[in-house]
């Protein structure tokens, strides 16, 4: 039986977690990376390898999307931070990813679209619409949510008889990563209180689209009809000065923040996502410790804890990474975890 030929990619975006996803694409076998689009000028012309510590490939990164939509590729990970950041709209991304699957070209993204159907028609007729045209499938992903609060929370509740209440926390330790502008600028720590509230409203924006399709996933996938999403928030502030990756937090500045989700019926919580972040988990005592738990409350109770994470977007990115087959079998159309093989680690492996 003749060898499968490898699936051609293209890596969209090389930040914290396109550079994970464009290492593996260009260390595993079964992908042959077929481009590379960056936004730092200075990246711009550079061979892919090199820009992630390995040997050339004869690929250079270009900033140029005609061509890169040009390229012929199986699949594109399309993975820059979503527009909204930039006080765009998922309209943005939503453009760029039909042109994309117009194209010819299966999308699997970062950007949100883990349950574009929320949105109704004005977001699901232009995805229908260039998957046909261009006979490809788009999937949104990424670890939380995207996995944590998605696919595991529902995983569990297969053993339940009696659903009252799922409840996901995820807390994150952002001492040692590297943006500046995702942890200072868009979370907004080492910001004075004053400037943290209009700072973070992209981020606000970001986060409440990224959960509520989350939750509402689940909730469908339950046979459940939420009445809303509701989201609250709240600040920490430094009590001395200490120096993380990404820059310096002084006293008095924001150094801990807490996001709680709720997909409401009759007003009673059916399912709460609980998010901390933490500009350094060793001088934020408030909140719970780095990890994710999941509880199921009905019958029987159930918890899962994942006391750490030790590289999240390295997680992030390979849950985009090993969907790649999955969605590229997949029929035309928007995909969601609820369509697809369960994605795991395997051609991963490396026995010592």
């Amino acid at each position: 039986m003749p060898a499968q030929p490898p699936i051609r990619v293209i890596q969209w975006a090389t930040g914290a977690v396109g550079s994970y996803a464009l290492r593996s694409i260009i260390t595993r076998p079964e992908f042959e990376l077929a481009g590379v689009l960056v936004y730092d000028p200075d990246k711009v012309g550079l061979d892919a390898g090199p820009l992630v510590g390995l040997p050339e490939t004869g690929v250079l990164c270009a900033d140029d999307v005609d061509r890169v939509l040009a390229t012929e590729a199986d699949c594109v990970l399309h993975m820059p931070l979503p527009a909204a950041y930039f006080g765009g709209d998922y309209s943005a991304d939503l453009q760029t990813v039909c042109a994309l699957l117009a194209s010819g070209k299966n999308v699997i993204t970062t950007t949100g679209f883990v349950y574009p159907q929320v949105y109704g028609a004005g977001v699901v007729e232009p995805l229908e619409e260039a998957c046909r045209a261009g006979g490809t499938s788009v999937y949104g992903t990424g670890i939380n949510p995207g996995f944590m609060s998605d696919l595991l929370p529902l995983a569990l509740t297969g053993l339940s008889t009696r659903l009252d209440h799922i409840y996901v926390r995820e807390s994150s330790d952002y001492l040692g990563h590297p943006s500046r502008q995702i942890v200072m600028d868009l979370i907004g720590f080492g910001r004075a209180p004053k400037d943290y509230g209009m700072a973070v409203r992209p981020f606000r924006s970001v986060q409440r689209a990224l959960f509520s399709e989350s939750v509402q996933l689940v909730a469908c996938a339950l046979g459940v009809k939420l009445d809303e999403v509701e989201e609250t928030d709240e600040y920490e502030l430094a009590t001395e000065e200490f120096e993380i990756m990404a820059g310096v937090v002084r006293p008095g500045t924001v150094c801990a923040s807490r996001w709680i989700f709720s997909g409401l019926i009759r007003g009673r919580p059916f399912m709460t996502v609980e998010c901390v972040y933490k500009a350094d988990a060793a001088k934020v005592r408030r909140w719970p410790e780095p990890g994710f738990a999941i509880h199921i409350e009905g019958r029987p109770q159930l918890m899962l804890k994942v006391d750490e994470v030790s590289h999240g977007l390295a997680g992030a990115a390979a849950h985009a990474v090993n969907a790649i087959a999955s969605v590229c079998a997949a029929p035309p159309g928007i995909r969601t975890l609820l369509d697809l093989p369960l994605t795991t680690g395997r051609g991963t492996t490396r026995l010592a």
